[in-house]
């Protein structure tokens, strides 16, 4: 007994139905993306280059005819002349590194709530790192040492530098993580603002006059 041309449309119609839902509403750019992302996240794990980061402190301390709140201001004006030209300069013999790649490979951070500067060099060396933060941080000590007498506070060298033992760059797995999160996201993005045929405009349909009524309503119509 054969089908109808009747229930052709419906047999038809079920089998849409069971494909895989993401096929059929245009699901496929989600997977895709996190699937690059996790993989471009890999590479960059595995391929890219070990970068250290050594950190080094200094405080500073109010003399005895000094406010101490004086040492916060004090404490966030020398963590700014961390990474002067000045500074640098001062500091590029004993970090190896001429002023430019320097300032590149140091930071400075300071607290509103403490007196302390902390500086932290970086490179692929983790011994190179280490005399970055330690150079840059005498330097700071020695130029507030030569206006120490005007400023009432004196710098000295809280903590020093030391090697580290592992890279702060992502490792394989972190980058992989990461990637995939990012590929999620960009793949949400895509299904957001991407047209959707499915949808299209839809016109309201009005109701036509009524053709019913007997021949007394026309008249009274009229």
């Amino acid at each position: 007994m054969t089908d109808s041309p009747e229930q052709q449309p419906t047999v038809t119609g079920r089998l849409r139905r069971l494909r895989p839902a993401f096929t059929q509403t245009g699901w496929w750019p989600l997977p895709a993306c996190v699937l690059l992302g996790a993989t471009c996240g890999f590479s960059y794990g595995v391929l890219a280059q070990p970068e250290y980061a050594a950190t080094s402190y200094a405080m500073v301390t109010a003399g005895k005819d000094t406010d101490p709140a004086a040492a916060l201001g004090y404490a966030q004006s020398y963590g700014r002349l961390a990474t002067s030209d000045a500074t640098l300069a001062y500091a590029k013999g004993a970090a190896g590194e001429p002023v430019r790649e320097l300032r590149t490979h140091v930071r400075s951070e300071t607290s509103p709530d403490s007196p302390m500067i902390a500086v932290t060099g970086t490179s692929a060396d983790r011994d190179r790192a280490a005399d970055i933060a330690n150079a840059v941080t005498e330097a700071v000590v020695v130029s507030s040492g030569h206006v120490a007498k005007d400023t009432g506070v004196k710098l000295i060298k809280f903590s020093h530098a030391v090697p580290p033992a592992d890279p702060v760059s992502p490792s394989a797995p972190l980058g992989t993580a990461v990637g995939a999160s990012a590929g999620g996201l960009v793949g949400g993005l895509v299904l957001l603002v991407r047209p959707r045929n499915g949808r299209r405009g839809v016109t309201a349909q009005v109701p036509g006059p009524a053709q019913g009524g007997t021949a007394g309503e026309r008249e009274l119509v009229r």
